[in-house]
């Protein structure tokens, strides 16, 4: 597995997803851009925290900003998540290889 070397952009993503409630809002933000305040109406806390989490969520490139009039509409960036997938898929790789052989060597044991 690819060590990632102390990067602060993908930590900051991980730090952006680590809050339950801030997960709740980029889910919100899938899709179609929707605005602080259709997020809020979706969520049990207010705009202005719902504001809050958007610009964590902004600053890791998770979401992207449109302004429509004096309106923000906040859509969920795939492409912000790619650092974090790729770095998951290689390390469930890994793990799966790792117990791939922990499997077969236990098969092999068991036939001696």
């Amino acid at each position: 597995m690819t060590y990632i070397k102390s990067d602060p952009e993908f930590d900051q993503k991980w730090v952006a997803l680590a809050d339950p409630t801030r997960r709740a809002v980029f889910q919100l933000a899938a899709g179609k851009g929707k605005s602080v305040q259709a997020i809020a109406d979706q969520l049990p806390v207010s705009r202005p925290a719902v504001s809050q989490h958007l610009k964590v969520l902004h600053d890791a490139k998770l979401v992207s900003v449109v302004l429509k009039g004096r309106q923000r509409f906040y859509r969920a960036q795939p492409a912000g998540l790619a650092s974090l997938r790729r770095w998951l898929d290689e390390y469930w790789s890994e793990a799966l290889e790792s117990f791939a052989i922990a499997a077969d060597e236990e098969e092999e044991n068991k036939n001696d």
